[in-house]
């Protein structure tokens, strides 16, 4: 169940507009920026025509930024997929107005009430993503796979596609659903993903099925909320994954590009993530992988919530890698056990831009755009900042929404679990049901998925805290 709370109109609009000035998060662009979006055209010369090819892009319900689209078809007993990413660059001009916008941001940004772009939307929203109906450029790759899912030859290429539909993620899963042999896009897309899914696990990748605070709303109220994914969403994900690993590849081959990394984690974080386990009463025999394991844990029972997020706790370290020869040591992204590059966001994340620019190069056997190799050295600073800013943007949005719908319920009492400890401090991560709050408590003696009592203390929108008291009796 979801809470909702009416407060006086614009009031947790009002909170939300001053956290995004306290994080300088930009609210418009600039008469140059706008000037240049308004008039660029894109190079439709040079492009294959892929127009044939029905392309669905799935994407949450009511999304406009439309960065990806997918097709496939068999191909005796294996499969080929195509999946159209937004060619955004081909408006651009290096070094423009717009490209230097874009290198401030770094990502797009969005608030409850707001999106606040990467690009202008004219193009974000418009032109440059791939809504339906209308001719698009578009980055297209083109992954042939084994009838395991492997994938055994790749192309990217410039090409001018039209899309057939965007539908919703609930939607494409009612449709996989319907099509269990794979005869339909959907179908195949539900195939495809499990395939992947498959060689995850093989290679070692890891994928968590934690839960996340959201915050959502609409005409002045807003809720929080436990967000749980369609298995739709992995399979969609599987090929961005799929398509970043293609990509990471063949730039780590000819030693240019921008990678994303990820220390794996390490031997002793296993050896206490079993012990863990062992304690939360996780079922993991002694001869499962970890991938293979992580996989089963559904986040159904405190334990095995409080299990996942002492899961997540193990991936430190993420990072971009940018290299222009010899590829450097420690380059895999640990979580998907893989050279990974972000290549499938185009329209809502700067480094992809680049990356697809080189893998044009690389693809069609020429030297990559010096522009695009220039900006290297600088894009993971770029990333590392918007990358910070967004995290520290979501947290407070959280943070807010959860003092605001408090608020009224100071003196109450709520019922949650142990989801994390630190026991040197002395205190307890407990995460409520109902509202969908996740709190630090102060906790002495306390266990992992214990259940307790907790009474509100205090609620203060404007400082963003809220303050509970563990009780034994109420």
């Amino acid at each position: 169940m979801k809470t909702l709370l009416r407060r006086a109109p614009g009031a947790f609009e009002q909170g939300f507009a001053s956290i995004r000035r306290e994080l300088d998060v930009p609210t418009s662009f600039s008469p140059d920026v706008l000037a240049e979006a308004e008039g660029a055209q894109p190079a439709m010369g040079n492009r294959i025509d892929a127009r044939h090819l029905r392309f669905v892009a799935v994407d949450p319900a009511g999304a406009t930024d439309l960065d990806q689209a997918f097709a496939a078809e068999r191909r005796g007993r294996g499969f080929r997929l195509f999946y159209a990413i937004a060619d955004v660059g081909t408006y651009l001009v290096p070094g423009g107005a717009i490209d230097l916008e874009a290198r401030k941001r770094g990502t797009t940004l969005y608030s409850p009430d707001l999106r606040t772009p990467l690009h202008p939307q004219v193009l974000s929203e418009d032109r440059a993503s791939l809504l339906p109906g209308s001719d698009r450029p578009s980055l297209m790759w083109t992954i042939d796979l084994d009838e395991d899912g492997t994938a055994v030859d790749a192309r990217l290429e410039r090409a001018t596609v039209r899309i057939a539909e965007a539908i919703s993620y609930v939607e494409g899963q009612r449709r996989a659903d319907l099509d269990p042999e794979g005869t339909t896009p959907m179908g195949l897309l539900r195939t495809i993903g499990r395939l992947r899914e498959r060689r995850e696990v093989e290679r070692g990748g890891v994928s968590l099925n934690l839960p996340a605070q959201e915050v959502i709303g609409s005409d002045g109220n807003y809720a929080l909320a436990y967000d749980h994914s369609l298995p739709i969403e992995g399979w969609n994900a599987q090929i961005s994954l799929l398509t970043g690993m293609v990509a990471g590849a063949a730039m780590g081959d000819a030693k240019v590009g921008i990678l994303r990394t990820l220390p794996a984690t390490s031997n002793q974080d296993l050896r206490q993530l079993r012990r863990q386990a062992r304690c939360l009463g996780v079922d993991w025999p002694d001869d499962q992988p970890y991938a293979e394991m992580i996989r089963t844990i559904e986040p159904d029972t405190p334990a095995r919530n409080a299990f996942l997020l002492q899961a997540a706790r193990s991936f430190r370290g993420a990072g971009y890698l940018a290299f222009n020869g010899e590829l450097p040591d420690e380059h895999e992204h640990g979580a998907i056990a893989s050279i990974y590059g972000h290549v499938t966001a185009p329209l809502r994340r700067l480094v992809d831009r680049f990356a697809n620019e080189i893998l044009l190069s690389i693809y069609a056997d020429e030297a990559p755009p010096s522009w695009a190799v220039e900006a290297l050295e600088e894009l993971p600073s770029h990333m590392g900042r918007a990358r910070s800013r967004e995290s520290a943007l979501e947290r407070q949005i959280i943070d807010y929404t959860e003092a605001m719908i408090l608020e009224p319920s100071i003196g109450e009492a709520f019922r949650g679990f142990v989801v994390d400890l630190d026991e040197r401090r002395g205190s307890a991560r407990v995460q409520i049901a109902e509202p969908a709050i996740v709190t630090d408590v102060t906790a002495e003696g306390r266990s992992l998925a214990e259940e307790v009592t907790m009474v509100l203390r205090a609620a203060d929108p404007v400082g963003r805290t809220i303050a509970f008291d563990i009780v034994d009796d109420v």
